[in-house]
């Protein structure tokens, strides 16, 4: 079933990350099984963050402290989180990281952007990493019942549009064209890591960005080539975008204000953050995207 959440301050940084556990806490009957948000903090012009599933028992942070680049090296539960100096491509970046230690795996690598997820709800994510004390520009955020793939934070949402910095998507439904999706892409020297489909959906927004597209275009595309049934939001450095499949299978809504946007999958979400805003939510029509720049 799951549950998505997005928030998005027009013009300004604030408790993004406090919105976001009031808003995934609200749909967690939707998703008990995982709970993940990717945050957009102030972007940095030197480094990058990157952030990792770890088995913290097994050297995983002495490992990449070793690495070449890497500073402010911490861990809580089983994330990894550095600052990393790096030049090159970022999927050398990745596969140095993962290939330092044979328990590392990278789940996201941004200038502003940090994907935070993990078993449990959205409190148990506030009391391991501190969410709620998070101030943000924009983020998105994912409620899981898993249906097709395990259970473990590697296959949580959201994903990382890997290889590409600050991409990053949430989806509920099912995509039916995954795996000609995935050869497609592959063809093009992209790579997944996962057997969760919407994985394909955040590399297939990233490389419509990276070949011109513009993120409506991309998402406008998508409605059109994704066979199946989804509401997903996409994530990037300069906003967020949302699409519905044709048949409009899977809920999704959204309300604004002149100061910020507001998207969930139920109405409950946006009550629970914004009690008195007076917000009069719409649901997005079938096949129907939007999207909204900082």
């Amino acid at each position: 079933m799951c549950g998505l959440v997005g928030f998005l301050y027009r013009e300004r940084y604030g408790p993004v990350g406090e919105i976001q556990v009031k808003m995934l806490d609200a749909l967690y009957r939707r998703g008990p099984d995982s709970t993940g948000v990717a945050i957009y903090g102030h972007p940095r012009s030197e480094t990058y963050v990157l952030h990792a599933r770890i088995d913290a028992s097994d050297g995983a942070v002495e490992s990449v402290k070793a690495l070449e680049g890497m500073k402010d090296v911490t861990s809580a539960g089983a994330d990894l989180r550095a600052e990393v100096t790096w030049a090159g491509e970022l999927e050398r970046l990745a596969d140095s990281v993962e290939h330092a230690n044979g328990h590392i795996e990278v789940t996201s690598i941004g200038r502003s952007m940090e994907i935070i997820k993990d078993v449990g709800s959205a409190s148990d994510l506030d009391r391991l990493y501190g969410l709620s004390q998070r101030e943000a520009s924009h983020a998105i955020g994912h409620t899981r019942m898993a249906t097709e793939s395990r259970v473990d934070v590697l296959h949580s949402h959201p994903f990382w549009a890997r290889p590409f910095a600050d991409i990053a998507v949430v989806h509920n439904g099912h995509i039916t064209n995954e795996h000609k999706l995935k050869r497609r892409l592959e063809m093009k020297g992209h790579r997944f890591f996962t057997g969760n489909d919407s994985e394909a959906i955040a590399v297939y927004i990233a490389d419509k960005l990276a070949d011109g597209a513009t993120l409506d275009d991309a998402l406008k595309d998508s409605v059109r080539e994704l066979d199946g049934t989804f509401a997903y939001l996409v994530s990037t450095r300069d906003g967020i975008g949302v699409a519905r499949d044709p048949f409009a299978t899977k809920p999704m809504l959204w309300a604004e204000t002149d100061e910020f946007v507001v998207m969930a999958s139920e109405e409950v979400a946006i009550l629970a953050a914004f009690p008195d805003a007076g917000l009069v939510p719409q649901e997005l029509a079938a096949g129907e995207v939007r999207w909204w720049y900082l």
